[in-house]
């Protein structure tokens, strides 16, 4: 037979509230019942005994009645009217006396027991009564009858036999006694309190306190360096300290714990991933140093874990304000442990790409790149400039552009610039994309059978099989990664940045993401598909012409759209007139002031534009950038002006026929048009470059150097020839060297010593010579003045 199911519910939480409810309700009210009932028994025995004093009194007792039966209604009304009845403590003496005498032949109640002697014997009418009440059974005070607890019936042959067991009870005078000694204990701790301890005591206890922790922490970390296999469980102890209670001592041994853990993880981390194990490995039998060496990296792997899940804790209380329950660290402190616990994330995201959970890593730094903190914002930002530097193969780099465009498009576009330009750290330049990824580094081709049938000899197959063979091995054995999967890596992250880059072109072009989507264009525009250039310049034009753009973000879309012709799109058959035109007209925009920084930009588009294109740049429109450059150069600082001469000096070099412009008897067809915004029809090449006379004059002397070298025609050799510390830099370079962001004179000003060495002049001979006649002549005269009287002036004072 099958067993019955049992059909009994388990009671839901709701039901079992409502069930304990209900109880509290009902003991409530049999403790009330009880205490009515005592007190009505009291007030029972009292009109008993005052009705007997009455029948004494009155000589006419009441005979007794049975006490199981019930009193008519009337009676029961009557007595709880006499209720208020004077007891016998509130009577007078001599009432006192009288009742006691009477109370020898009052009733059964008030009659001494150990007389037999009857007190009505003339009253026979109760004597029935009498009888009946003395045959009723007397009930003595015993022990109260203990309750029993049912339990499981045991079943036999004989049938079933029910269980129970007496319910222990607890003694009232002992618990009385154990609450009197609590008292007394709590009395003593009030009398005893402890001593407050004075700001002094106080910080030399938690000076002692730290002292102590900073020991132990070092003592654990010394343990763990020096034999981490076997010490791997002292992670565990250390690693508890993160949750220290003391208040005094809490942030402080945290900040402490998180970075000893932290440079412990960096130093006994393996150089590889570490994989679980599979069922196989499990179950195989291994050595006891292997088993010694999967224990630790277990350990190492679980502790790891932890310690990130912790970190991951403290930023995150520290982002939603709240406290904890044992409200150790206050709202204050959570900052100083939140900005602890990034650092830490963020050295680990540099030091160790290739361990585990550096994914989990990545996707609490990222967030936090667009932090409302700019301290924290940056302390994330440079890490993550570190790690794409550091990074030779790229695999953490794609992890990070990964998360970080699926934010930024998650964010609608509204983050921090910084996070973007983060990108132009990519280590992607010296990859070569101009072919597809299939046709570079193809892996090689192993002959087939029937191949090697056909060409070789027997002894030949043999060898090529040995050798195909160790080839194979050697492969596999490779430590370094092949270029192949370099270069794969490298693809799918440029991928991934220009289609952010389009996104934000596309949908937020007025987004203060701007610049550094531009600046990165102009940097990679190299590696951008031939397919996308035509679009793309089109985008790049129209955004120029739109006037939304900065000045500097403008020479941004200069720079990106000759980077893309100077590439691959020297095969595209494009005109770049109207950017060559835009630069030319925008040059005047620079000054000593805010936009001196933009001169930078200008040098490299300038380097791209002319120099880079030579070919397809014409004489009138060199001509025509030289002469408003040399016109630039007078109004603006010194380190500019060094690097428009020099971007001068290499356009002289580049186009040798521009040396008309130093001749100033040559002339042409037409009026120079200084205000004319088109190079090719500004008519330069009758005007003269005036300017390097006035710069010859400059007060910085690498100014004048450079103005006088481009007087004399740029020669290479002779006397007025550069030195190789200015003719070897590029223009971009001297502009950085010459800085004077520092607020210094660079090179520093000479002090000038005077010629002759004369006496140091001293007292009297600064005055003229007439001056000091008169003043000895008149200081030689005796004045003869009679001595002063004040006491004439003093008024007599009336008292």
């Amino acid at each position: 037979m099958k067993a019955r199911r049992n059909k009994k519910q388990i009671p839901s939480f709701r039901k079992l509230i409502k069930t304990s409810k209900i109880k509290l309700e009902n003991k409530l009210k049999n403790k009330q019942f009880k205490q009515q009932s005592t007190l009505k028994k009291y007030r029972k025995e009292q009109r008993k005994l005052r009705q007997a004093v009455k029948d004494a009194v009155s000589k006419k007792p009441i005979p007794l009645e049975d006490p199981r039966e019930k009193r008519p209604g009337k009676r029961i009304e009557r007595e709880e009217e006499e209720e208020e009845a004077l007891p016998l403590d509130m009577m007078d003496e001599d009432d006192l006396q009288l009742m006691k005498d009477l109370g020898q032949r009052a009733s059964f109640l008030t009659r001494d027991l150990s007389s037999s002697e009857p007190v009505h014997v003339k009253k026979r009418k109760h004597e029935r009564i009498i009888d009946k009440y003395e045959k009723i059974p007397r009930t003595l005070q015993t022990a109260p009858e203990k309750e029993l607890i049912h339990l499981l019936p045991i079943k036999d042959k004989s049938g079933i036999i029910p269980q129970t067991r007496e319910k222990p009870v607890t003694d009232s005078s002992k618990d009385e006694e154990d609450q009197e000694e609590a008292r007394e204990l709590e009395e003593e701790i009030v009398e005893d309190p402890i001593r407050e301890l004075t700001i002094e005591e106080h910080l030399i206890e938690r000076k002692k306190k730290l002292q102590e922790k900073k020991m132990h922490i070092a003592a654990l970390a010394s343990a763990i360096l020096s034999d981490p296999e076997s010490n791997i469980k002292k992670l565990k102890e250390l690693r508890s300290m993160l949750m220290e209670q003391d208040p005094d001592v809490a942030v402080t041994v945290r900040k402490l714990v998180i970075v000893s853990l932290m440079e412990l993880f960096k130093d006994i981390t393996p150089s590889y991933k570490i994989r679980p194990l599979t069922e196989a490995e499990k179950s195989t039998k291994i050595r006891k140093e292997t088993q010694k060496l999967r224990e630790f990296e277990e350990g190492l792997v679980s502790q790891y874990k932890f310690y990130l899940e912790n970190l991951e804790q403290m930023v995150k209380d520290w982002k939603q304000r709240k406290l904890k329950k044992s409200n150790v660290v206050s709202l204050k402190a959570y900052k100083g442990l939140a900005e602890v616990a990034v650092k830490s994330l963020c050295e680990l995201l540099v030091a160790l790409p290739h361990f585990n959970f550096h994914n989990n890593i990545i996707v609490l730094i990222v967030p936090l790149m667009n932090d409302v903190s700019k301290s924290i914002s940056e302390m994330c930002c440079e890490a993550v400039k570190k790690l794409f530097k550091q990074d030779k193969l790229g695999q953490a780099s794609l992890g990070v552009i990964k998360v970080i465009s699926g934010f930024v498009k998650g964010r609608n576009y509204e983050v921090r610039p910084e996070m973007l330009k983060t990108f132009l750290c990519l280590r992607i330049k010296e990859v070569e994309v101009k072919k597809d990824t299939e046709d570079i580094n193809k892996p090689k081709k192993f002959m087939t059978f029937k191949e090697k049938r056909k060409t070789l000899s027997r002894m030949q197959r043999k060898w090529k099989k040995a050798e195909e063979k160790l080839e194979r091995e050697l492969l596999e054995a490779e430590a370094s990664e092949s270029t192949e999967k370099k270069l794969k890596l490298h693809t799918e992250t440029l991928n991934i940045v220009f289609v952010t880059y389009f996104r934000i072109l596309k949908k937020a072009q007025r987004s203060p993401l701007l610049p550094a989507v531009l600046e990165g264009l102009a940097k990679f525009a190299h590696l951008i598909n031939v397919e996308f250039f035509d679009d793309l310049l089109v985008v790049l034009h129209t955004l120029i012409e739109s006037g939304d753009l900065s000045y500097q973000e403008s020479l941004h879309c200069v720079q990106t759209a000759f980077h893309i012709l100077s590439g691959q799109g020297d095969v595209l058959n494009i005109d770049p007139m109207k950017f060559y035109t835009h630069l030319y007209k925008t040059l005047f925009k620079l000054h000593a002031g805010a936009t001196n920084e933009g001169v930078e930009i200008v040098l490299q588009c300038l380097d791209v534009m002319l120099t880079k294109r030579r070919k397809q740049v014409s004489q009138q429109r060199a001509l025509a950038f030289i002469k408003r450059l040399c016109t630039l150069a007078l109004h603006v600082l010194p380190n500019s002006s060094i690097g428009i001469l020099a971007t001068t000096r290499i356009l002289m070099h580049t186009f040798p026929k521009t040396d008309l412009l130093l001749d100033s008897e040559s002339q042409g067809s037409g009026v120079f048009l200084p205000e004319l915004d088109e190079p090719e029809y500004c008519n330069a090449q009758n005007t003269a470059l005036w300017e390097l006379y006035a710069l010859r004059r400059h007060y910085h002397p690498i100014v004048q150097k450079l103005a006088a070298h481009l007087i004399a025609g740029a020669p290479s050799e002779g006397s007025e020839a550069l030195k190789p510390e200015l003719s070897r830099r590029s223009a971009a370079e001297l502009f950085e060297a010459y800085s004077m962001a520092e607020m210094t004179f660079n090179p520093p000003v000479e002090t000038s010593n005077p010629k002759i060495k004369g006496k140091v002049l001293q007292g009297d001979s600064f005055l003229n010579e007439d001056l000091n006649q008169l003043i000895k002549r008149y200081s030689n005269e005796l004045t003869t003045e009679s001595p002063l009287d004040f006491t004439k002036y003093l008024k007599t004072s009336p008292y």
